[in-house]
């Protein structure tokens, strides 16, 4: 059901790969369990469009399946960090919307 919202706290980490670039929130499995289970219309990477609250900041972006914990995944943008002074290794308090 779209709207539903889900509320949790998770350590930011750096994308191995382009850790410059790329900075996540992993959503709790029992959450990401909820979220693949409802029915949507297919995207690319499995990707579920989300309003996002961290702090301050409120924005639009999508979750994706992670690779290797099975819970979805959040990017977090440079500039959110920047804002709420959160860097990687901090555990933030973040609330994710679907959105369709």
């Amino acid at each position: 059901m779209i709207g539903d919202s889900y509320e949790f706290e998770s350590t930011l980490w750096a994308w191995a790969a382009r850790k410059e670039l790329w900075v996540f929130a992993t959503l709790p499995h029992d959450a990401s369990d909820e979220i693949a289970d409802r029915p949507r219309p297919p995207s690319g990477f499995g990707a579920v469009p989300v309003r996002v609250r961290l702090g301050d900041s409120t924005w639009e972006t999508s979750i994706f399946p992670g690779v290797d914990e099975g819970a979805y995944v959040l990017p977090i943008k440079k500039a959110v960090r920047a804002k709420a002074g959160v860097e990687v290794g901090d555990t933030v308090a973040i609330s994710v919307e679907l959105r369709g």
